[in-house]
């Protein structure tokens, strides 16, 4: 039964890749060693959470009040008892969109790992899972890194997506095949944009941890942050490409509709021009006034039809030769 509202699991690894269910999470906080850790995990949009943090005397007020905040940015920070880290993964929750990015926050020692969270994350549900099977992380270090693995791996998925999107996008415009979705290039945009603005902080925050003197970081994980920091720079790089994709696609299809807008105009154009002469005509013999010649000629309007047929298809022929048609 969970001691709090808010407590969503909390675990202690046995150091053999497995987990051991908490059944008293007070006394666990008081015999979490490094070699059996423990992690919490929990929903601080519940105020249990918020006030069973401020009864552990592991957080200053101020540190309390910046790791519960509402809106935080990916960073490395320094508490008194412990590492603050913030970071986010893609929003996989149904109904959501992939770049309304969750934040995730981590509060880590050598013994303990207390993770919070607003909405559901499905990488803390992976890590947790894998523990479950006795294939999970052995320590701390571990932990944290196949966290923070299994969160940039969720955001590999939704970029590859993008791009695919984008291919499917390229290809309808190198059809010239109208009319054209601009809305879901717009989408695509603005997803990898927001996606970009929240992978950029996140990269600088685990190579900062990556790069800190922090007891509770092993020398193998460190290198394994190193790779994390890999993969992220290359997906700001694929982000920032399909952004200048969406860009040249979107002047593509301005372009070619503008094209044929002006192929269009051109043509009604050219048609006015052909009939102008033959307005004129029959506007002037159209006149309700004396004199007007053949009124008296009973092949007037047959001499005077098949005098405009020549001289539309006189126009037509100028035309022609002067590369207007």
């Amino acid at each position: 039964m969970r001691e709090f509202k808010g407590l969503v699991h909390a675990v202690q690894l046995d150091g053999k890749g497995g987990c051991i269910a908490i059944p008293n999470l007070a006394e666990a906080m008081n015999m979490a060693t490094k070699e059996q850790p423990l992690w919490v995990h929990m929903d601080f949009s519940d105020e249990s959470s918020i006030d069973w943090l401020s009864k552990q005397n592991l957080f200053t007020t101020l540190e309390l009040e910046s790791f519960i905040a509402d809106e935080t940015r990916p960073r490395l920070s320094k508490a008194q008892k412990g590492d603050m880290l913030f970071v986010r993964g893609v929003n996989l929750n149904p109904d959501q969109s992939p770049e309304d990015m969750v934040a995730i926050r981590f509060f880590v020692r050598d013994n303990l790992l207390i993770t919070c969270r607003r909405r559901l994350i499905r990488s803390v549900q992976d890590v947790l899972g894998a523990l479950k099977q006795q294939q999970g992380p052995t320590s701390i270090s571990a932990l944290v890194d196949e966290i923070l693995n299994r969160l940039t791996i969720r955001m590999q998925d939704v970029i590859y997506a993008l791009d695919e999107q984008l291919d499917v996008i390229e290809e309808h415009v190198e059809a010239h095949a109208p009319p054209y979705d601009t809305t879901t290039l717009s989408q695509c945009r603005r997803q990898a944009i927001s996606l970009k603005r929240h992978i950029r902080p996140q990269k600088e925050a685990i190579w900062q941890l990556g790069q800190a003197k922090v007891d509770w970081l092993e020398d193998k994980d460190r290198l394994k942050l190193a790779e994390i920091v890999n993969d992220l720079t290359r997906y700001i790089e694929e982000l920032e490409t399909s952004i200048e994709r969406a860009n040249v696609l979107h002047q593509s299809m301005t372009s070619q509709m503008s094209e044929q807008l002006n192929q269009r105009m051109y043509v009604m154009s050219v048609v006015a021009a052909l009939f102008l002469p033959l307005g004129f005509l029959t506007g002037l013999l159209g006149v309700n006034i004396g004199g007007i010649p053949g009124t008296e000629n009973p092949f007037a309007f047959i001499l005077f039809v098949v005098f405009l047929v020549v001289l539309t298809f006189g126009i037509g022929v100028y035309f022609r030769w002067r590369k207007w048609l």
